[in-house]
């Protein structure tokens, strides 16, 4: 079965080694930082964002334009030691880059507008005095905590934001996956881009150092560590953002497009070795298509092809640990009944692959219906009724995103907004990742805030400030106490009077 591991190996002067998890092929080096040392780096993140603020949205998007260039023209170099990093397979490796680029071309157009001051109306007639005024100011420093899944995609897609917004950066990769994380760094530095962007590379010390030098964390990951980082940056009442585990659902209707809904499951549980936030974890077919279903899932995940590189459909697990969670969850279900009508092992020979599983004849006693797996597994679970479907898919601690698959959309749509969730595909799934002028966030234990998409993805890492000034010298100062109490007494009296007309309107 193998015992090698994607867990980084430190010598004696701290230097951290990373193997390959499909291979056991040594990828790379890279030195740990000194937690002590976030301090200062964080410091000169700080002094820097000053002179990237006074940029301007069009200065700071000449910047990320040369950088989506530099990402573009990089792409391959980047992809190969994406995959020696974790042992992926060229198709899933293929996905990040050009995300990033997407997220980057898309704020590159809209940021100007997004950032720019709002003017805001007077409430009520006699505050037309005054010139109302709502800026977008960034936080100075803006940490990012990454996990290890994707590591290009997910360091960047929210640095991307960050940045635009006119804030420094200060990553911390993933102990797993810091390799990538010194490329993309480099890069940043090749295209002319000022030191508004850091690394911190370790584990547990360093991002607790991250956590508490910076005034913003985006934070993805479990939501049991989810947990902690909120709880240690409320020690200094620094905002977050946390996007966390899911459990996924997909419901197939009796009228769905079957043969389409088979094909997304395979590929929304699978594309990463089912390791992916938003990736189909559980399925709930209406009787009436259930058979159909399952039978044309087992074809397609018969002729998947599993390995690292190219030519493969989805690559390892990131290490022994993980591929236990998959295991544990498939026993528990057999054990309950189950029945795995593909795979149900590790592969054997080398690397730390688990073949992909379908189950039926779940319920919700099974772990693997109601914890995140994060492999390669897909529970299918026969309904009666749409309103089963949504009572099952609603029965979860999670409620990060789903899928509703009908030939009638309208349905489908009204199906979709009965979930407890942060976003809902119709017919497709994980396609809202894609969807960049859109926030993209979790609801219950999934999540806090939302990430990159619209001009949430870049107001989240501002400070909102009103300037109110005058327009005129007229009525100024009309209810200090230099004022009569009589005059005081009608300027009350004429405020609540106006305040109430639209109430009193409404209230009829």
């Amino acid at each position: 079965m193998g015992t090698m591991t994607a867990t980084p190996q430190l010598d004696s002067s701290d230097t951290v080694t990373v193997t390959n998890p499909a291979t056991g092929a040594v990828a790379g080096t890279v030195r740990w930082t000194d937690p002590t040392d976030v301090t200062r780096i964080a410091a000169s993140l700080r002094t820097a964002q000053r002179d990237w603020e006074a940029r301007g949205a069009t200065g700071r998007a000449k910047v990320l334009a040369r950088y989506a260039v530099w990402l573009g023209d990089h792409r391959d170099e980047i992809e190969r030691l994406l995959i020696a990093e974790t042992g992926k397979s060229a198709v899933d490796a293929a996905q990040e880059v050009p995300l990033l680029i997407m997220i980057a071309s898309y704020y590159i157009k809209t940021m100007d507008k997004a950032l720019a001051p709002q003017k805001r109306p007077a409430s009520l007639p006699f505050l037309a005095i005054k010139s109302i005024t709502v800026h977008y100011r960034p936080r100075s420093v803006v940490g990012i905590i990454a996990p290890w899944n994707y590591p290009v995609a997910n360091a960047l897609m929210d640095a991307i934001g960050a940045l635009a917004a006119g804030c420094a950066v200060l990553l911390k990769p993933s102990e797993r996956t810091p390799l990538t994380a010194e490329l993309l760094m480099r890069g940043w530095l090749e295209s002319g881009a000022p030191e508004v962007l850091a690394l911190a590379q370790g584990a547990r010390e360093v991002s607790e150092a991250v956590i508490d030098n910076s005034d913003f964390i985006q934070f993805t990951g479990s939501s049991a560590t989810g947990a902690k980082v909120m709880e240690r940056a409320a020690r200094r009442l620094t905002p977050v953002s946390l996007e966390l585990g899911g459990k996924d659902p997909l419901i197939v209707l009796e009228d769905a497009d079957v043969e389409l809904a088979a094909h997304a499951a395979v590929w929304g549980a699978f594309f990463n070795a089912g390791q992916t936030c938003v990736s189909v974890e559980r399925v709930y077919v209406l009787e009436p298509v259930y058979d159909a279903f399952v039978a044309a899932v087992v074809r397609d995940v018969d002729d998947l092809k599993m390995g690292a590189g190219d030519g493969h459909h989805f690559g390892a697990m990131i290490d022994d640990s993980q591929l236990a969670v998959t295991e544990r969850h498939v026993a528990d279900a057999v054990a309950k009944g189950a029945r795995a009508l593909t795979g149900g092992k590790r592969r054997s020979g080398p690397g730390i692959f688990y073949e992909p599983t379908v189950l039926v004849d779940v319920d919700h006693t099974m772990a693997c219906m109601t914890e995140e797996t994060f492999g390669p597994t897909l529970p299918i679970m026969k309904v009666s009724s749409a309103e089963e479907a949504v009572r099952l898919a609603n029965d979860s601690p999670y409620g990060l995103s789903a899928a509703v698959f009908s030939k009638d959309v309208d349905r489908a749509k009204a199906v979709a907004l009965q979930l407890d969730c942060g976003g809902v595909n119709v017919n497709d799934v994980i396609s809202n990742l894609m969807c960049t002028t859109a926030p993209m966030g979790g609801w219950k234990t999934s999540g806090i805030g939302a990430r990159f998409g619209g001009a949430e993805g870049l107001r989240k890492y501002c400070r909102i400030e009103t300037v109110v000034a005058p327009r005129t010298s007229v009525g100024a100062g009309g209810n200090y106490y230099n004022n009569s109490l009589r005059a005081l007494k009608r300027m009350n009296t004429l405020m609540t009077k106006l305040a109430l007309r639209g109430p009193k309107r409404t209230a009829k």
